[in-house]
């Protein structure tokens, strides 16, 4: 998989997935541009933020606030923090899951990804889809949590029994691919390359 891809789940929504240590937000443009594409009144590359060791930093490239508080240069980011990026964007980093690295970008505000997602999700190494409250997706009608994962830079899918990939049976993990369908017990989504 490339550095991002759409995550459509089935009566839950859709999730712009981000899968590198460093992204940049800011407006949609061309393929150089940001790696989070926010439809605001922002510049096209107007914050950075890492993933590095145990946590999260925000780079202020331009105008950015955390918690209020302008920053002037870096940032760290704990969970629940609050972020402003221009007069009008404002996001919450979520980190919901203690056992991954994985965090989720909530919109605060009006504003949307291109295309359009519910939120963006920071995929360090896992990300788990399910009805317990601390997996990054809340899929509150999933029987069982649902898990992907990346091993040696490919992407996979972990679920309990057996469940297809584009048709394929796979029994607890299977291999995903750039614009695959996966169904199982309760539960469906797709992930979508852009």
């Amino acid at each position: 998989m490339n550095g991002h891809f759409m995550l459509w789940i089935d009566s839950v929504g859709g999730y712009w997935v981000c899968l590198a240590d460093e992204l940049i937000i800011g407006q949609p443009g061309d393929r150089d541009g940001a790696d989070i594409p926010i439809l605001a009144d922002i510049s096209s590359r107007h914050a950075r933020i890492r993933r590095d060791g145990e946590g999260y930093l925000i780079d202020a490239l331009r105008e950015v606030r955390v918690a209020g508080r302008a920053v002037e240069k870096t940032e760290l980011l704990s969970d629940s923090s609050r972020i402003e990026i221009g007069p009008s964007v404002k996001l919450q980093l979520r980190r919901t899951h203690p056992l991954s690295m994985s965090a989720r970008l909530d919109f605060l505000s009006r504003h949307r990804t291109q295309p359009a997602a519910d939120a963006v999700l920071l995929l360090a190494d896992s990300c788990v889809m399910g009805p317990k409250p601390h997996s990054h997706v809340v899929c509150r009608d999933w029987p069982s949590e649902v898990i992907l994962f990346r091993h040696e830079e490919k992407m996979f899918c972990h679920a309990a029994g057996r469940f297809e990939i584009d048709g394929v049976a796979y029994k607890n993990r299977g291999p995903l691919h750039p614009n695959c369908r996966v169904t199982g017990d309760g539960f469906s989504f797709s992930l979508e390359q852009v």
